[in-house]
């Protein structure tokens, strides 16, 4: 796929979330206003489905949230240092890297900010959304 290709596709992807959050809060806030005249809407809301449903909404969120402010951090840095995250976001490291597990103290504060975006991403793919 080409990378017009491709940004479009994200980009429309993201028209598509935005609409449907958009949705989402109408018919929480309409449902919310509704709640307290109607015991039965007001039990249903409340159910454990719907709470962790909710909870999980909120965690998918702010974790879009956090991400989001990052990549535009990355993104919109024309210095040095935004575009060594840039590269230390492409490269994959390696078990034997200087950021690995058995690596020296003094080798990981050699680049700190390195260290802690490959640590994010790849403690990213093993946890839950915040």
């Amino acid at each position: 796929m080409e990378r017009d290709d491709y940004l479009h596709e994200i980009h429309i992807r993201m028209l598509r979330v935005i609409e449907d959050l958009r949705v989402i809060q109408r018919q929480l806030n309409y449902a919310a206003m509704e709640a307290p005249g109607d015991p039965e809407l007001m039990e249903a809301l409340s159910s454990m489905a719907e709470v962790e449903s909710l909870q999980n909404l909120k965690s998918a969120l702010d974790q879009m949230r956090h991400f989001l402010w990052f990549y535009v951090q990355v993104m919109t840095n024309d210095s040095e240092a935004g575009e060594k995250l840039r590269q230390a976001i492409r490269q994959r490291p390696t078990p034997e890297g200087a950021f690995s597990a058995e690596a020296s103290y003094v080798e990981k504060l050699k680049n700190p900010t390195e260290a802690t975006i490959l640590r994010y991403l790849s403690d990213a793919k093993h946890r839950k959304p915040n």
